[in-house]
């Protein structure tokens, strides 16, 4: 299928299943059910909020089974799923036994685009995709174009392809249970940021992670980008099967070589969308128009640089972009400073390979860290942190694998354990931080582990440390 190119369906009558309710479910049953389409919503789940969703699209004509998630409906044709269902459960495996197709709401988005359908620049990695397309999305307006950061972002891609106004092109973050259940997506160009163990519960093993991530490059037909320094991600190239005259484009954060982008003497160049990328380079921004300017941030700016470079953006919106650019909450964000200390709230680094990218930032650094491990392991992580850090102030359930990797590769590094999850742990935390550290120092929330042991994610989380810095602040006043 070339990478334009959309696929019709005639969905009137057509009987489908929609596998799971929620932030996917919900638009892909309302837009179903527009098409004409016989909807029945299956969903796990028979709680309160389950209850009420059900309601509002029963009323639409939708029909909503609660409670029973594993059983296929009789005479299903197709089902689209919610990305995070595993792929071993009962209902897939009756739909495989049936010959039932099984889509994602990406799949689902993908082939509802109609005629001139706006290109996809897409965007997957372990680390990192929410703010390249947030970064990808200001570029392209900087450039003048109508575009919409969407997918795993939080947008319905559906509401996106199916926008009565249309976009020009857009930025599509998509996670790689998106992608595991997108087979037709062909994306004008897309990007691997980088590849760490995550998720394998649900892929199974980390080659079945890879290849699902891979699969962002499949039909690309202007550039297929990867981190130079994340050889792994430059393999998934190799890989994949592009349109002719398809391009590999790396991103280093040294000196570029030809078609890569990188960094020379503090500007972000490109020798790759150039007349001569043998000898010639193009400045696109300074590194100081990026924010913040940490080492893994100028990472995701290359590649939102790049994709954007790919789909002909001028470099002046690359700088203007990047400018204009503001990253969320609780990513490598500046709190505040107390007594000549810094305090930094990353509470986003929920694994190890974000942990690390947060950590290499800064230093002196006394660490908060701790939460849910998911399986994760840390002699590495601590192995290429311990000369930054001051101390390390450990919560949360799995604490204790941490401060085991600390012991065995950091016995000199001061360590307080705290045993308790109440509401005042981080605040607790935040204290024994300020302690620990001197002016000068950073104290660096980067927990490397996710946060639903103590607090509903990690937005909250970050909040709570928040709250504690600024209650240091008006006591230190």
């Amino acid at each position: 299928m070339g990478s334009q190119e959309v696929s019709n369906v005639d969905w009137q009558g057509k009987r489908v299943t929609v596998a799971g309710l929620g932030v996917s479910g919900i638009p892909a049953a309302r837009a179903l059910h527009g098409l004409g389409a016989l909807v029945t919503v299956v969903n796990d789940g028979d709680d309160e909020r389950s209850r009420a969703q059900a309601a509002e699209l029963e009323a639409l004509g939708v029909t909503v089974r609660l409670g029973d998630g594993a059983t296929l409906p009789e005479s299903t044709e197709l089902v689209v799923t919610a990305p995070g269902w595993k792929p071993d459960k009962p209902l897939f495996l009756a739909a495989a036994q049936a010959d039932v197709p099984v889509w994602g709401d990406v799949e689902l988005a993908w082939r509802l685009r109609g005629p001139g359908a706006a290109p996809w620049l897409a965007v997957t990695g372990t680390n990192g995709k929410t703010t390249t397309v947030r970064m990808l999305a200001s570029i392209l307006e900087a450039a003048g174009l109508r575009t919409a950061a969407v997918g795993n972002i939080g947008v319905s891609l559906l509401d996106a392809v199916l926008a009565d106004e249309p976009y020009d092109v857009l930025a599509v973050e998509l996670s790689s249970y998106q992608l595991h259940w997108a087979p037709s997506l062909r994306a004008h160009s897309g990007a691997v940021l980088n590849l760490a163990p995550d998720h394998l519960d649900w892929h199974g093993s980390m080659a079945g992670y890879a290849a699902d991530k891979g699969r962002i490059y499949e039909g690309n037909s202007v550039a297929c980008v990867y981190n130079a320094q994340d050889g792994a991600t430059e393999d998934l190239v190799r890989e994949a099967d592009v349109e002719e005259g398809c391009r590999a484009i790396g991103f280093t954060l040294g000196t570029p070589g030809p078609s890569q982008l990188g960094v020379v003497d503090g500007i972000l160049v490109d020798r790759a969308f150039v007349a001569n990328r043998q000898k010639q380079a193009q400045e696109l921004a300074e590194v100081g128009d990026v924010d913040p300017p940490a080492p893994h941030n100028i990472a995701n700016a290359l590649a939102a640089a790049a994709l954007a470079r790919a789909f002909g953006v001028q470099p002046a919106a690359v700088r203007d972009g990047l400018r204009a650019f503001r990253p969320d909450a609780h990513r490598i964000e500046h709190v505040a400073d107390v007594a000549g200390v810094t305090y930094i709230d990353d509470s986003k680094a929920t694994n190890t390979h974000a942990a690390e990218a947060s950590l290499a930032a800064y230093e002196p650094i006394v660490w908060i860290a701790g939460g849910l491990a998911k399986g994760a392991t840390f002699d590495e992580l601590v192995g290429r942190a311990v000369e930054r850090l001051r101390g390390v102030v450990l919560m949360g359930a799995d604490r204790a694998l941490i401060r085991e990797a600390l012991a065995r590769h950091a016995p000199e590094v001061p360590v307080v354990d705290l045993d308790r999850t109440d509401t005042g742990a981080m605040s607790a935390a935040v204290r024994e931080a300020a302690r620990l550290a001197l002016p000068g120092d950073t104290v660096l929330l980067a927990p490397a582990c996710a946060s639903m042991d103590m607090f509903v994610n990690y937005n909250r989380r970050g909040e709570a440390f928040a709250d504690a810095v600024r209650q240091l602040a008006d006591e230190s006043a």
